[in-house]
């Protein structure tokens, strides 16, 4: 970021926009395993409204982080849990077992390991999807599915970010990326993905705030 645009920043009262990863090195300790406002328990509330059986299967949640989904997948009765992200400071916040750190875009899992797959409010921070859904495809087995949870496009297309506070009372903002529902369908189904479930719940009002998917691989 040059000096001038971050005097405009300064200037507006806009929050500072951090990288993914620098922003939840910041945020983690505020970052607990469960909802901490009202956007993420409706994000959550849909999430769960769509997920499929999880009982005596082997899950990944994806981009875990502090590892909330990790934790709904043990209680739902999953085989297996695994949790990835990138994040070293976040995976070390979420003091659960088999978590491992990677990018979303080239996971460290063998081809057709998981029977499910739990993605929240990840993707967005990528500028490109494409690679993200070859490889949730290539780990998934045939019949599975994805969930994936996104801040709504129209949030974002009328402005609205992720921003969050630390102890000196620094408010900052997550980077984000434009993913539109039309961008979601059509780059799962190049990676052998279809749709099959969606949600779209709002927080104030009936405006949607979160976008929230599930894609089953075609055999």
């Amino acid at each position: 970021m040059t000096i001038l645009k971050r005097l405009k920043q300064l200037l507006s009262g806009s929050p500072r926009t951090l990288a993914s990863r620098d922003a939840y090195t910041k945020w983690v300790a505020t970052y607990p395993p469960i909802p901490h406002n009202a956007f993420m328990q409706a994000e959550q509330n849909s999430m769960l409204k769509l997920m499929p059986s999880l009982k005596n299967k082997t899950v990944l949640d994806l981009a875990c982080g502090t590892g909330r989904y990790v934790r709904i997948a043990q209680e739902r009765g999953a085989h297996i849990v695994v949790g990835l992200d990138n994040s070293y400071p976040m995976l070390h916040a979420a003091d659960q077992k088999s978590l491992a750190c990677a990018e979303t875009s080239a996971l460290c899992l063998p081809d057709n390991s998981v029977d499910a797959i739990l993605c929240g409010l990840a993707l967005g921070h990528l500028p490109s999807i494409d690679k993200t859904m070859s490889e949730i495809s290539r780990v998934l087995r045939s019949n599975g599915s994805v969930l994936i949870s996104d801040l709504h496009p129209y949030q974002t297309l009328t402005g609205a970010q992720r921003t969050f506070s630390v102890s000196d009372g620094t408010t900052y903002a997550v980077e984000h990326y434009l993913h539109t529902l039309s961008d979601y369908i059509n780059t799962a189904q190049v990676h052998q993905l279809q749709i099959t479930a969606l949600d779209e719940p709002a927080v104030h009002g009936d405006t949607p705030a979160v976008l929230v998917m599930r894609f089953d691989k075609m055999k």
